[in-house]
């Protein structure tokens, strides 16, 4: 017996074209908002920070990251807020979680990072993180 073509006893073949619809290509786009991009870079800061500046997120130490993002036609600019441990080299370690954080969000959004401005919001020592109550 033989079969026509889309019929039930044809074999897996490519899908028949959505009657009506436009093909995949120009249908639209995923569009993520700037604040979930924000939050994407506060959790890829916030491991840069930890690996790369060495400041454990202990209580009363450093603050956590905070980020902000700008999302235009595929390509987003982040701004960083954090802090850092005192003494670092801090030019070497910004550059470093700068790269990190943009790889990262490239990596999770599919968006082309254009710029991370990072911004050291305080130098945390030693003295910082372990200070408690005066007795």
């Amino acid at each position: 017996m033989r079969t026509r073509p889309g019929s039930p006893g044809e074999g897996p073949g490519p899908p028949a074209p959505a009657a009506g619809l436009p093909p995949p290509a120009e249908r639209g786009a995923t569009v993520i908002p700037d604040r979930v991009v924000a939050r994407i870079a506060e959790q890829a800061a916030r491991a840069a920070q930890s690996r790369r500046a060495a400041v454990p997120p202990e209580r009363g130490g450093p603050a956590a990251p905070h980020a902000s993002a700008a999302v235009r036609t595929g390509s987003v600019r982040l701004h960083l807020t954090m802090d850092l441990p005192y003494p670092t080299d801090i030019p070497r370690v910004c550059e470093r979680i700068q790269r990190d954080v943009a790889e990262r969000v490239a990596q999770l959004t599919g968006l082309r990072v254009g710029e991370v401005l990072l911004t050291v919001r305080r130098l945390v020592t030693a003295a910082d993180s372990s200070r408690g109550r005066v007795r």
